[in-house]
């Protein structure tokens, strides 16, 4: 996992547990998830291994670590958050901070170059690529990357935590401790000056037919639009400068249902391949109800799911607690110094839906997360309840 989703385990038991340890069970209660799925056993893991919590899967108590408490404290100052998030996130990583301090102060190089340095440090090869994702996610994540004459570059830790100590000192609202939206907005403020400041952050063209869904399939769910317009555009930018090459990784080809039929028409191979793809990417931008429609069809599956959105489109709650790939379209120069970063990104996110489907034999969705016994009612494994009348 990315520092980031991570950080959510901590984040709950400050919040449900006033950042004291809590009963594993209680906490899991009140975030309404299965203590015991995959899904929490991989969180509790890496929240410990990011130094953010004490206690494994097994544990009957969790707690925040020292640096955990600093990092979720809503009375912590924005500074000291950054540095403790920092120290978390890839100071405290060995391969982490090999890659860090081999190339911070200067350019990002290219994703393979970033591989061999991980490599270096005693990475396997067959981890390197995952290795350089999580660490791309994670320095994103933290505005540790900058975009500066046009190339993305990697700042030094240290100047991070000035410029948000600066910012804050700056906004005498933000200078007293701060709560954790208003530590975000310290940050992203930090990030850029002038005018910048406001910036938000972060196939082939024959057809296919149902015959080709295979295991190498990945379904994308997109906004197509007519021929010219804006929504083709950006359906067509997306596909073939992101999803296409981030999915090459993964050995997984993209389809969409322009290929296979009218756009807009919900025909029986696209709900084919809505069931049969071994992976669906989402493409949110533009609240187009038919994504939406599709996206619904999938999640009742019970098979891996990745979102993507444009930053000028807002996040519904329903989907928001779901793996979602933000993407700045603003302009041509704030897309393409960053169109590695947000490959990177994709691939991360793809690997971490299949590998959860792997792992746990279903992907997590609103059904499986608030509805849990839905299949096994389906199924007919809870003779006692009446499905309701049609």
């Amino acid at each position: 996992m990315s520092f980031e989703e991570a950080l959510f385990l901590a984040k709950a038991i400050q919040t449900h547990g006033s950042g004291q340890r809590v009963r594993r069970l209680t906490l899991f209660e009140a975030l309404k998830r299965s203590p015991d799925s995959s899904t929490s056993r991989k969180l509790i893991t890496a929240s410990r291994q990011y130094g953010l919590t004490t206690g494994s899967y097994a544990a009957e108590w969790l707690q925040l670590t020292s640096l955990g408490t600093t990092a979720t404290d809503p009375n912590a100052a924005p500074a000291t958050k950054a540095a403790a998030r920092a120290e978390c996130a890839i100071s405290k990583i060995a391969p982490f901070n090999a890659i860090y301090e081999k190339y911070k102060g200067s350019r990002l190089p290219a994703s393979q170059v970033l591989r061999d340095a991980a490599r270096e440090v005693g990475v396997a090869d067959s981890k390197a690529a995952e290795c350089v994702e999580t660490f791309l996610a994670n320095a994103r994540d933290l505005h540790l990357i900058r975009n500066i004459g046009g190339t993305e570059h990697l700042v030094a830790i240290e100047q991070l935590v000035d410029q948000v100590a600066e910012q804050a000192g700056k906004d005498t609202d933000l200078a007293q401790p701060v709560a954790e939206n208003d530590y975000t907005e310290v940050v992203a403020a930090s990030e850029l000056k002038g005018s910048d400041k406001g910036r938000r952050r972060e196939t082939s063209k024959a057809q296919v037919t149902a015959t080709a869904m295979t295991a190498d399939t990945c379904f994308v769910i997109s906004p197509i639009g007519d021929p010219g317009s804006e929504q083709r555009k950006h359906a067509d930018l997306v596909l073939t400068s992101l999803i296409e090459p981030a999915l090459k990784e993964l050995n997984l080809r993209a389809v969409r249902a322009d290929r296979i039929s009218r756009p807009g028409l919900i025909t029986g191979q696209i709900i084919e391949q809505l069931t049969k793809a071994r992976l669906v990417i989402a493409d949110l931008s533009f609240s187009n109800p038919n994504v939406y429609y599709e996206l619904a069809l999938r999640h009742a599956t019970r098979k891996p799911v990745v979102q993507i959105i444009r930053t000028a489109d807002k996040l519904p709650f329903d989907v928001g607690q779901f793996r979602t790939v933000t993407i700045d379209t603003t302009d041509i120069y704030t897309l393409v110094p960053q169109i590695e970063l947000h490959l990177q990104e994709i691939t991360r996110q793809c690997r971490a839906a299949l590998e959860d489907m792997r792992d746990q034999g279903t992907a997590e969705s609103p059904l499986s997360r608030f509805y849990p016994e839905f299949w096994d009612e389906i199924a007919g494994k809870h003779p006692d309840r009446t499905p309701p009348s049609t």
